[in-house]
């Protein structure tokens, strides 16, 4: 089962009064019904929120609509389609579908949104019709609504943005998908349906994911300090060896020198250890900056050796032409 039937399954339970179960239906029938002046047809794919909606159209309105279901043509799921055909016109007004003269309602009364839970129930409805969330597991978090309505679809976000979780809304595939992409927003949105248990499951393993990546990026940055560790020992140590094979250590003071037989006493230590290791074996204490500064004199003897080499070699082919 996905996470997405997974959450629809345990909102789909969830006790409620009378106000939030209309702002709820509404989100349902605005969303993913068709109509006309005899009937009303109400098709999901979970069977949970199918009984889910029968309850809600026989609590308010007193009467028991029809289910039936049938293959899915798209995939392997099964399509449950609930349909109402009596006080049909009652309905569609009272939900704030239509108006008075049978014309649909863009924007939502603000009866069926009345307070902070009956937007709450309104949103939950929403996600039982066109939402789906990814598993926190998978490499991705993300959040989505599909709507066919551009205006519903700016009014929703403008809820969820009353929530504060950055939902945006774009065009793609003829329909206007809303999406919230940041991983404690979505987990804000399950608290806001009131998907507890979907909360915890998805907490903890987004807790887990977050420390298991800040464990990686601090590995990785380890590592990369590891290896800066060994190319600059390793480039101390190739200076070295050019002006040992110059016999050029007496242009050097004593304390330069002395940087020289630690650095290959100790290949691998960095400079900050190699400080410690001299201060501590000499008694003659020295700080990082101080060891740097030594081996950037050995870089620069190194170098002036290795230019006047070359220029030598370059001297003597020209007079070998």
């Amino acid at each position: 089962m996905s996470f997405t039937s997974r959450v629809k399954d345990e909102v789909s339970q969830i006790d409620s009064n009378r106000e939030e179960q209309m702002s709820e239906l509404s989100a349902l029938v605005r969303n993913i019904s068709t109509f006309n002046s005899e009937r009303i047809v109400i098709t999901v794919e979970n069977s949970k929120v199918a009984r889910r909606i029968y309850t809600l159209i026989k609590d308010i309105y007193y009467i028991n609509p029809t289910i039936t279901d049938k293959d899915n043509a798209f995939n392997r799921s099964r399509l449950f389609s609930i349909t109402i055909t009596e006080k049909v016109d009652l309905i569609l007004k009272d939900l704030s579908v239509i108006d008075e003269r049978g014309i649909y309602i863009d924007c939502i009364p603000d009866y069926i949104l009345g307070s902070e839970e009956e937007i709450r129930a309104y949103l939950r409805g929403i996600f039982l019709a066109t939402g789906s969330v990814n598993d926190p597991k998978t490499s991705r978090y993300h959040l989505e609504f599909f709507i066919d309505n551009s205006m519903e679809a700016e009014n929703v976000a403008k809820l969820l943005n009353g929530f504060d979780l950055n939902a945006k809304v774009i065009l793609k595939d003829k329909k206007y998908m809303i999406y919230v992409k940041e991983a404690e927003k979505i987990g804000d949105f399950l608290r806001i349906i009131s998907a507890n248990q979907a909360v915890m499951y998805y907490e903890d393993i987004r807790i887990y994911r977050d420390h298991k990546n800040m464990t990686n990026r601090l590995n990785n940055m380890e590592q990369a300090n590891i290896d800066k560790i060994i190319d600059s020992c390793n480039e101390q140590l190739h200076y070295i060896e050019i002006i040992k094979e110059s016999d050029c250590l007496n242009l050097l003071d004593e304390r330069t020198i002395e940087a020289i037989q630690y650095r290959e006493k100790y290949p691998e230590s960095s400079l900050q250890e190699l400080s410690e290791i001299i201060s501590l074996e000499s008694e003659k204490p020295i700080t990082k900056s101080g060891l740097n500064h030594r081996f950037r004199k050995i870089k620069e003897l190194a170098l002036r050796i290795d230019s006047l080499k070359k220029e030598k070699e370059n001297k003597e082919k020209e007079e070998n032409k």
